[in-house]
């Protein structure tokens, strides 16, 4: 993995948000890359209950500026950067104060979805690539954890598929059982379609829920890792019958060895 580019997109990483599989998975992976030679960037959305004091996130200006269309609305793209501390990584942050300025992650106080789920994470998997492009970094591999995340495989393949920085990137897709109860919003499956999507590869947004969304990030990926025990059986049973590369689900003990040899032997190899 010495030299290799994987651009990690998550919708938490420690020590930013509280550790949970996802924000903790993420930050050891990209640690491990990171210590064994590889070149790694971390994406994450900027949520208002990160304390950008504390952690020195600075905005900047040179990637920020530009607008995205969602539903048919501009929505200003903030980025914003910080290093985590001790372990020379940068974290990128995508940031809209219409999105994420709220003092909250991904529910209200009760513990209701935000109505808007549905645009942030469209609004996410855009912001995440148009800097990518505006940083000129063509990843290896694009390693993708957290349903919020879980656009991106889609818009790399289907929306900026012709883009010549991502030609060769290998996408991988993590999922694990933090799901959601419900839906997102009901019309999800038609921001998506302005977008210019076809029917046919974004039908499993019929019914956004978290299996769903899984399996259309899924369809996208070039390879799976199962990063949690006990996810939906329905989900698992999809997942086995793509006939892509398949991690199942390692320990913590386990993890690093069975990720460099599943991006080496598995992803890259493909």
């Amino acid at each position: 993995m010495k030299d290799k580019r994987i651009l990690y997109v998550s919708s938490e990483v420690i020590p930013y948000l509280p550790e949970t599989e996802i924000s903790s998975t993420s930050f050891e992976a990209a640690k491990m890359v990171n210590n064994i030679g590889g070149q790694i960037r971390i994406f994450m959305p900027r949520f208002g209950n990160i304390n950008e004091r504390r952690h020195q996130l600075h905005e900047v200006i040179r990637l920020s500026g530009m607008n995205l269309v969602i539903n048919d609305l501009d929505m200003p793209l903030i980025i914003k950067v910080a290093s985590i501390p001790k372990e020379r990584m940068q974290v990128y942050f995508i940031d809209n104060e219409d999105y994420f300025k709220r003092k909250a992650t991904l529910t209200d106080e009760e513990g209701n979805m935000f109505d808007d789920n549905d645009e942030r994470a469209i609004f996410f998997a855009k912001g995440v690539i148009e800097t990518v492009k505006k940083l000129n970094w063509s990843p290896d591999i694009i390693h993708v954890h957290g349903w919020l995340a879980s656009l991106l495989p889609l818009y790399l393949r289907r929306y900026y598929g012709n883009e010549p920085l991502f030609s060769g990137a290998k996408i991988v897709t993590s999922v694990y059982n933090q799901d959601f109860e419900g839906t997102l919003d009901e019309d999800m499956q038609e921001k998506v379609l302005y977008d210019g999507m076809e029917k046919e590869d974004i039908k499993h947004l019929k019914t956004p829920n978290f299996v769903n969304l899984m399996k259309l990030a899924a369809d996208h990926s070039d390879a799976i890792i199962t990063a949690g025990e006990n996810i939906p059986e329905d989900l698992s049973k999809y997942l086995s019958r793509l006939n892509k590369p398949l991690l199942p689900y390692k320990n913590r003990e386990e993890f690093s060895q069975a990720y460099q040899d599943f991006y080496t032997n598995e992803v890259l190899s493909e």
